[in-house]
């Protein structure tokens, strides 16, 4: 037609692959090197460098590189980043396939918004459906403000995914900056949460507001830094150095894991020796003469497990209780101990939560659960029972109760009236139940039972210018060897064996091999009502 103007030629095939690599070097090359001057003066990683870190080389495969967010208002149409605020893929650690997203700091605050919430829903829900854990790393200053109401659903639905996930697949959460308001609640709905020391915040509000609303002043670290929530309020389990030592933890849990509640754990070569060694004779002398001594309860785990090597988690909460993960002949097994060097060992809110918690994810992903008892009862004071020691310390019950994975105890010395029969106890479902000889299973300890019992003896006995502390001494021996012994519980048959500490080790190998096959039927009950 005269006049008409001819239209544009179509691109050719290079140059749409000149295009697709101006487009990768703006969505990477350019934006890894706009992080990079911003965070590394920091001492922070970018968001694709922490992947990089904690995922096996070459094996990263990234989801939804090119997305933009299509908000409008604000000057937010001007800045479409490809990508938005948020790195999601996935890749393998040691080997095995794991989800991972990363939130990226330097774009828009690594907040979340509509187009940020959609791929990490993406990521979970492709975690969920192929059986693989999932890794968060955090790094975000919460809802993005410009979108409103669809940030705020997209968390919404990261609850609900978080959720359907539990006891699924795992779930770990690596804090390596903000995260704050709403945003906490996915990590704290996770399995396991770590924080980087000086550069990890946690908080549902934040200082100004407090201050605001009820004029206390409160710093960053004091109110949700990354020491406070792994010695006070527990909500993290992992307090790292810098942000190497976070993602080296995380690939430390990863080998301690099943991918998902249908797999078994990972079974890695083992050595164990099948006779007793001088390591585990020295445990023959580990518990102390004298009752009231502490002594590391780290040496018997260490012991027990292949090569010594104990993944403690929570290590700075409630220090009281220990819990963590260990192998034996080559197979992941948790591990919960009284700490005797800590409080006497003794259980309260703390400990029973943090036990509980641990115990319930054991059992969701089959991990054998083995016990180490020395409790000499529950941390009595008002404190405790005001803030409800009896319903939080029922967790611990439950969750013994509840579980259906291989038990085994050992009881060490002291197992003390109700924190004797929380702790793994023959009737509250433990399939293998041993002591030492230095083992005490009673009511209470002697001293308090002699006090109580013989009340009027040693009464009379003052009265009359007697020497009652001997006699209190005598009455307490007496009372130990008739009534606390751990034969008297092997007789009744709450206890399977009595054995010296040195055979430990290989009590322990035997059970676990025995119980290889433990199966339990579980009721048609929709679920429990645990006591939150």
């Amino acid at each position: 037609m005269p006049g008409a103007t001819a239209p544009p030629a179509a691109p050719t095939t290079a140059e749409k692959i000149t295009d697709h690599r101006r487009k990768y070097q703006e969505a990477v090359g350019d934006r890894d090197a706009a992080a990079a001057a911003k965070q590394h003066p920091r001492g922070k990683m970018t968001a694709r460098e922490r992947i990089a870190g904690l995922l096996d080389p070459g094996s990263f495969v990234e989801f939804d590189k090119y997305v933009r967010h299509r908000s409008h208002g604000f000057g937010m149409e001007d800045n479409r980043p490809f990508g938005d605020a948020v790195v999601t893929g996935a890749g393998t650690v040691h080997g095995r396939q794991v989800v991972v997203y990363s939130q990226d700091f330097t774009t828009f605050g690594g907040s979340l918004g509509e187009v940020a919430g959609e791929k990490i829903v993406k990521a979970m829900e492709f975690a969920l459906k192929t059986g693989a854990p999932i890794i968060g790393i955090l790094d975000s200053g919460g809802a993005r403000i410009q979108e409103g109401v669809v940030a705020l659903s997209n968390y919404a639905r990261i609850f609900r995914l978080n959720t359907a996930s539990s006891g699924v697949i795992p779930q770990i959460s690596i804090v390596m900056g903000p995260s704050a308001g709403g945003a906490v609640y996915s990590p704290a709905l996770t399995d396991f949460v770590i924080m980087v020391d000086r550069t990890s915040h946690m908080f549902v509000t934040g200082p100004d507001v407090i201050k605001t609303v009820t004029g206390e002043e409160v710093g960053f670290e004091e109110l949700g830094g990354a020491l406070t929530h792994n010695t006070t309020s527990g909500v993290s389990h992992y307090l790292a150095n810098d942000e190497h030592d976070a993602l080296d933890y995380a690939r430390a849990l990863i080998s301690f894991l099943p991918d998902n509640n249908l797999a078994e754990a990972p079974i890695y070569d083992s050595d164990t020796a099948l006779e007793i060694t001088d390591a585990d004779r020295r445990l023959n002398s580990i518990v102390p003469d004298s009752p009231n001594q502490p002594y590391d309860m780290r040496v018997v785990i260490e012991t027990i497990l292949d090569a010594g090597d104990f993944l403690e988690v929570q290590p700075l909460f409630a220090p009281n209780i220990l819990i963590g993960f260990g192998r034996v002949e080559g197979r992941t097994v948790g591990i919960i101990a009284n700490q005797p060097s800590q409080m006497a060992g003794t259980l309260n809110i703390d400990a029973s939560e943090k036990a509980a918690r641990f115990v319930r994810f054991c059992d969701a992903f089959s991990i054998p659960i083995l016990t180490l008892v020395d409790v000499p009862g529950y941390l009595p004071g008002t404190d405790q029972e005001l803030q409800g020691v009896i319903r939080r310390g029922a967790k611990l019950l439950y969750a013994y109760a509840e579980a259906t994975v291989p038990l085994v105890t050992i009881i060490t010395r002291k197992a003390y009236g109700g924190a004797y029969i929380v702790m793994g106890s023959k009737q509250m479902g433990a399939d293998f139940n041993i002591a030492w000889p230095t083992a005490e299973i009673a009511v209470m300890g002697g001293a308090g039972a002699v006090n109580i019992l013989y009340r009027k003896e040693l009464k009379a006995a003052a009265d009359a210018g007697e020497d009652v502390e001997a006699l209190r001494a005598d009455l307490t021996a007496r009372y130990q060897a008739d009534v606390t012994g751990p034969f008297l519980a092997a007789e009744r048959g709450e206890l399977d064996n009595v054995l010296e500490p040195a055979g430990t080790r290989l009590a322990v190998v035997k059970a676990l091999r025995g119980l290889r096959g433990k199966r339990v039927e579980q009721s048609t009950r929709k679920h429990g009502n645990i006591p939150l």
